[in-house]
């Protein structure tokens, strides 16, 4: 129980990769904010599974790419508890296709909700963290943000954008104490990649030295390494979660 008495916020965590997050930051003792924007049964549904394994939580509506709600939302959090202690920038969408194709307002939503979002919740924590001298911002970037995929010029761009960001808010916390670190998974065995064709599947095992897809808990893990003590000198840094993927 290394983050008992702790307040965690967890984006985008009704499922996936976040529900797998919530769920470990759970089991280590934090009091986990579950996070999402519409999807109210899924939300519910990671509350019921952290109850379940004996973790403690409530849900928190808002739309990350909305500041306005992010900062109403955190502050209702901060008003009840006092504090958050961790944040995981989590939520994010995708909208896949050729640049030449891809629609102005799905580049926005993508932008808005990916890299606008982490913006806006980490403005949000870090005055309470700078306060407290205290903090642990991770954000899940990717491994598309590292190498670029064809198709996903506004996932990519996001992503990158992510790190970029990451790096600069690790040199402007880091002396009151606040880590600020990005972690980038490969290809994770999501809702997204269930849709892939098998031939498409197989071609990207093939470039996997471990040979397998990644699982929401090879993330969690590192997610809950970043948050807790043992992590304490560790910031600015992006940790790839990729089976070997990249090697960077």
């Amino acid at each position: 129980m290394i983050l008992k008495g702790q307040v965690a916020l967890v984006t985008g965590a009704s499922r996936g990769i976040g529900r797998a997050i919530a769920l470990d930051l759970g089991r280590l003792g934090a009091h986990v904010v579950v996070n999402y924007a519409t999807n109210t049964p899924a939300a519910e549904e990671t509350l019921r599974e952290l109850a379940q394994s004996g973790g403690s939580g409530e849900l928190s509506s808002f739309d990350v790419s909305d500041e306005r709600q992010v900062d109403s939302g955190v502050k209702k959090i901060v008003d009840q508890h006092k504090k958050i202690d961790i944040v995981v920038n989590n939520a994010g969408v995708t909208s896949d296709n050729l640049l030449v194709r891809l629609k102005t307002e799905d580049w926005d939503r993508v932008l808005g909700i990916n890299l606008k979002g982490t913006v806006h919740c980490t403005k949000a924590v870090c005055r309470g963290m700078l306060r407290e001298r205290y903090g642990r911002i991770i954000s899940i970037t990717s491994v598309v943000g590292q190498t670029g995929n064809a198709g996903q010029s506004a996932y990519a761009a996001s992503k990158a954008g992510i790190i970029g960001f990451t790096r600069a808010m690790a040199r402007e916390l880091g002396s009151r104490g606040v880590t600020v670190n990005a972690v980038a998974p490969g290809y994770i065995d999501t809702e997204m990649t269930e849709k892939l064709p098998e031939e498409l599947k197989q071609e990207f095992l093939r470039s996997i030295p471990l040979g397998r897809f990644g699982s929401g808990a090879d993330v969690a893990a590192v997610v809950s390494f970043l948050a807790s003590p043992a992590a304490g000198y560790i910031t600015g840094q992006v940790i790839g979660v990729n089976g070997g993927l990249l090697m960077a």
